[in-house]
């Protein structure tokens, strides 16, 4: 029997603006990939013009920052006093390349700039007291953080009674008690004006530095800075909306075309040639080998490599985050098959509201397999390394619950310290509040859980067999770079009929599907599981992502599919002809 995975979601039919059609038609732009815009939000011919039009015109002001002028007011007094400034960055991807917009910007004021990357294991996320004392023991007196800070009160007070002024640059949830800072930028602070929140922490960082351009000047483009905020963006998963649109549109075109030897580097270990890379290339191969260090070990390696501007010096440097991210792969699936192996023991509640265990695992590595055990289970992940009686805890949410609001409601009572925002978040407790906490949490998550369990998959259009070809490939460009918040799409292709299914390695199943006048390869990753649910002359409705296979000298369509499910439980979308797309 045919059972789908997921609960699909096919996007409903959404009214365009007046013009929008026309406006569409204008650019070339077909229907389904129209009625897909205008599922995502553009739907009148400004928006459109917004979405499509140059890059540039997508960023905001950074006087619009809250604290803007502070900033200004704070870096314009150490680049007359001559101080000395630690930029303090997070360990992942987004810190790490925050830190390197900043330190460039900084440099190029002409001040005396460090980097401060903190141990995972040793000081954990946020502003560090270690970090405090290095910045007194060198006489620095300015600290300026990036993607942390907000939950950072104690540690900023700590400097401030050094003599040190903290900036605090950061994207997450803002707490009740937020720090004394010489300058708090968050554009997610209630009283912000700033138009678009969704800035991860090296977004955050760019505009900043853009900021300190406009006011300060100095011989330097800021947007040559895009191509590392663009990283930190996809490292963080941040929507590919607004400003974080043009933010990736404006990086990829400077790594597409003049990559810095950093990333030159990364993209010659990973086998991927500059000009065609996309936002997939920096989630799954620059991103990951920028986080590894941080994951395996310490992370200023990383941050060295996106500070350099030696060729040599960065092929040396993307050797060694190539040996860490191969320890990290091992380390995944090590820690992965003991935390499922863990979940079948003993009837755990993997059918529960969360999905929650601790183990002496890496730090550096639950984050990766609650994310996974998000997804496998469609909620939401809490997954603790035992830490000499602490537990550190990562948390991934399955889309549904707000984890920074849940781990709030917890009570501060429970944590040693805790934050992060709605998709990733985290926190360290006593190992002897695990159970107390795993009590709160799951009657927190339980009240977001749907009564199917079954994850979500989101499907933009569901068609006939015969508007699947290679128009419609063309036409699905016009969403590029897809991400987050503006994915890739998913087609629904109704009424196919299997031919084919058998096991690939890698756990992977290769499938042939029949229509009408020929037949259309497919490969679904990870879904092993279609090899023994299909056999040949199912009917089945398809949901895949529509992509060209270029061999033999010939292009032949091909589907990357997601899941399949009973024929008839799609509903094929007709053209309308008119204003209203879908």
């Amino acid at each position: 029997m045919i059972t789908s995975r997921y609960r699909w979601r096919v996007a409903p039919p959404a009214p365009a603006g007046a013009g929008f059609a026309a406006a569409a038609r204008a650019r070339g732009i077909g229907e389904p990939a129209a009625a897909i815009l205008a599922s995502r939000g553009v739907r009148d011919a400004v928006a459109l013009d917004g979405f499509l039009g140059p890059a540039e015109n997508g960023l905001n002001d950074p006087r619009l920052l809250p604290d803007a002028e502070r900033v200004v007011a704070r870096i314009r007094r150490a680049t007359s006093d001559g101080e000395g400034v630690m930029v303090f960055g997070d360990f992942d991807a987004d810190g790490l390349t925050g830190l390197a917009v900043l330190v460039r910007a900084l440099r190029s004021l002409g001040l005396d700039a460090t980097p401060y990357v903190p141990s995972r294991l040793a000081e954990g996320h946020g502003l560090s007291v270690a970090s405090v004392e290095r910045a007194r023991a060198e006489g620095r007196t300015l600290i300026v953080t990036v993607d942390c800070g907000s939950s950072s009160p104690d540690e900023v007070d700590l400097a401030r009674a050094a003599g040190i002024d903290v900036i605090v640059t950061d994207h997450h949830h803002v707490p009740e008690r937020i720090p004394d800072a010489a300058a708090f930028v968050n554009p997610h602070r209630v009283d912000s004006a700033y138009p678009d929140p969704r800035l991860a922490g090296a977004g955050v960082a760019f505009t900043v530095a853009r900021l300190l351009h406009d006011e300060l000047g100095g011989g330097w483009g800021p947007l040559a800075l895009a191509d590392l905020a663009m990283i930190g963006t996809v490292g963080d998963v941040a929507p590919i909306l607004g400003e974080n649109r043009a933010i990736a549109r404006l990086g990829l075109r400077s790594l597409r075309e003049a990559p810095r030897p950093a990333l030159a580097a990364l993209l010659t270990r990973a086998g991927v040639r500059p000009d065609a890379a996309d936002l997939e290339t920096v989630a799954f191969q620059i991103a990951p080998r920028l986080n590894a260090a941080g994951r395996v070990g310490e992370a200023e390696e990383a941050a060295g490599l996106l500070l350099t501007d030696d060729a040599g010096e960065a092929e040396s440097i993307a050797a060694l985050l190539e040996a860490a991210n191969d320890l990290r792969r091992d380390l995944l699936r090590t820690t992965l098959a003991d935390a499922r192996a863990t979940l079948a023991e003993g009837g755990r509640p993997v059918d529960g509201p969360a999905i929650l265990l601790q183990g002496p695992w890496p730090p550096g590595i639950v984050g990766l397999v609650a994310a996974r055990l998000a997804e496998e289970y469609g909620r939401p992940a809490v997954i603790g390394a035992r830490l000499d009686g602490v537990v550190r805890a990562s948390c991934r949410s399955a889309g549904r619950l707000d984890l920074a609001a849940a781990l709030d409601a917890c009570g501060a009572d429970l944590f040693l310290r805790h934050g992060g925002h709605a998709g990733a978040a985290g926190f360290d407790l006593p190992a002897d509040r695990w159970g107390t906490f795993g009590e709160r949490f799951s009657a927190i998550a339980a009240r977001s859980a749907p009564a199917d369990p079954r994850p979500d998959l989101a499907v933009d259009l569901a068609i006939s067999t015969d508007a699947l070809d290679h128009a419609l490939v063309r036409d699905l460009r016009v969403l590029e770079p897809t991400g987050p918040g503006n994915p890739q799409p998913v087609i629904a292709v109704s009424d196919m009929t299997v031919t084919r299914v058998r096991a690939a390695n890698g756990g992977h199943a290769q499938i042939t599907l029949r229509r009408k006048r020929d037949v259309v390869d497919a490969i679904a990753f990870g879904r092993e599981d279609l090899v023994t649910q299909l056999g040949e002359g199912d009917r089945v409705d398809v949901a895949a992502r529509v992509g060209v296979r270029a061999y033999g000298g010939y292009d032949s369509l091909q589907l990357e599919v997601r899941d399949v499910a009973p024929v008839g439980t799609v509903k094929p979308w007709q053209p309308t002809h008119g204003d209203r797309i879908g």
